[in-house]
């Protein structure tokens, strides 16, 4: 099917590029006001809000401002579409994944760490592993990964989620004023959140069917869809269970890593997550790894590769000091990547769960240089670095990414003994 082209639409501009009579076009990426001898493009990674009152259409971005005037009856049309557009590139700016399976209107509140935010009607889109939030407000947009679920509670016209953080406390988003949607909303948050569980469950069992049902209860919730764990606290619950995670870790190419992580810190002190999907999962309108060479050069296509990625395995592993945080993922030859913990490897290991849940566990997101941010062809992963609190999370702490080669174990030390 061939797609419509875009719809141009003419105003009178006020803005740091044009002025004047313009015609306007949205595009995916960005819109683009032409006068007569200048054109603007404004991608909508620069943008921060878009306002519309007395037919009036005024664009904030982080390079001044774009003000559309004398519309008339196209005003409202414009602005709608170019909402639509702006929200869907944030939405590929959040890793979303499928389509959604409701969307619902309704004020919000978000309490996270003591801090709350508020705001007015807004799009709820509840997907199959998030809730996607979508003020005008760049800063308030929210994904909430379902996988730190640890309640809902219902009123009469709001819902609230709770989800746990990464100081061990629970922050709380409330939708508010639901009216007719809140049955919906409430409907189709309980199914998803019921299959995550149930996902895990099953997932759990392709391990280790020896369990009682109280040991894979306590699993599900320490390692919930996507989440690593301390291996000691696996231990704990189920040792057989243990056992099996490390056999097949150790079949897959981390498993020279994660023998190595073991001499170097204890198997109890690594943290071990698995997903049943690997990481180039489909779905996603976000420009995805398939088919890219990872960081070693094996682009993944033959058969004992395949084999070795049906799990996703990753760990992450504290240095003695605890000064860094270690990232290893054992299904194909990637890079170590180290991360600075501020001291608190235990806080710093819960937000890289939720970083990487919350990047899909896309590994192209964390290697991007700043110039390779600025390429065309990654507009979408700018957009998450810049709106994304997980994506500016594994960046700002990154430290180094290390190659496994001859002196990987010898490199990862000197990393680790950095002041």
């Amino acid at each position: 099917m061939t797609s419509k082209p875009p719809v141009d639409y003419t105003a009178q501009a006020s803005s740091p590029i044009v002025n004047g009579e313009v015609k306007l076009k949205i595009e995916k990426n960005s819109f683009i006001a032409a006068e007569l001898l200048d054109i603007a493009e404004v991608p909508y990674v620069s943008i921060t809000s878009i306002e519309f009152k007395d037919y009036v259409v005024t664009v904030r971005t982080d390079d001044g401002n774009y003000v559309f005037s004398r519309m008339g009856q196209w005003a409202q049309p414009f602005y709608d579409n170019l909402c639509d557009a702006y929200r869907k590139a944030l939405l590929r700016g959040h890793f979303i994944a499928g389509y959604e399976s409701t969307v619902a209107l309704g004020e919000y509140r978000f309490t996270e760490d003591g801090r709350t935010v508020s705001g007015g009607k807004v799009p709820i889109h509840v997907y199959w592993d998030c809730v996607m939030v979508l003020p005008s407000n760049p800063a308030n947009v929210r994904r909430i990964p379902l996988c730190f679920v640890t309640g809902m509670e219902k009123g009469e016209h709001e819902l609230t989620l709770k989800v746990s953080n990464s100081s061990g406390g629970t922050d709380s988003y409330t939708f508010l004023k639901l009216g007719n949607y809140m049955a919906q909303l409430a409907n189709w948050l309980e199914i998803q959140i019921r299959k995550t569980r149930d996902s895990t469950l099953e997932v759990l069992k392709e391990f280790d069917t020896t369990l009682s049902i109280s040991q894979y209860s306590q699993l599900a919730k320490l390692l919930p869809k996507g989440v690593a764990a301390p291996m000691g606290q696996v231990r704990k619950i189920a040792p057989s269970f243990a056992d099996a995670i490390e056999s097949r870790i150790s079949r897959t190419r981390g498993g020279d890593s994660y023998a190595a992580f073991k001499e170097m810190v204890g198997a109890d002190n690594i943290w071990v997550g698995f997903r049943k999907e690997n990481a180039r999962e489909t779905g996603t309108d976000v420009e995805g790894e398939e088919g890219a060479e990872n960081e070693e050069g094996d682009n993944g296509d033959n058969e004992a590769v395949k084999e070795k990625m049906a799990f996703l395995f990753w760990m992450l592993v504290p240095s003695p000091c605890g000064r860094f945080a270690t990232i290893e993922f054992a299904e194909a030859n990637t890079a170590t990547f180290v991360y600075r913990t501020n001291g608190n490897f235990a806080r710093t290991a819960m937000e890289l769960n939720r970083a990487l849940a919350g990047i899909r566990f896309t590994r192209n997101a964390i290697r991007l240089t700043d110039e390779d941010l600025a390429k065309p062809s990654n507009v979408d992963y700018l957009m998450a670095a810049k709106r994304s609190a997980a994506m500016q999370f594994i960046r700002n702490n990154f430290e180094a990414r290390l190659i496994h080669n001859d002196s990987w174990k010898k490199r990862l030390i000197e990393v680790w003994s950095q002041k």
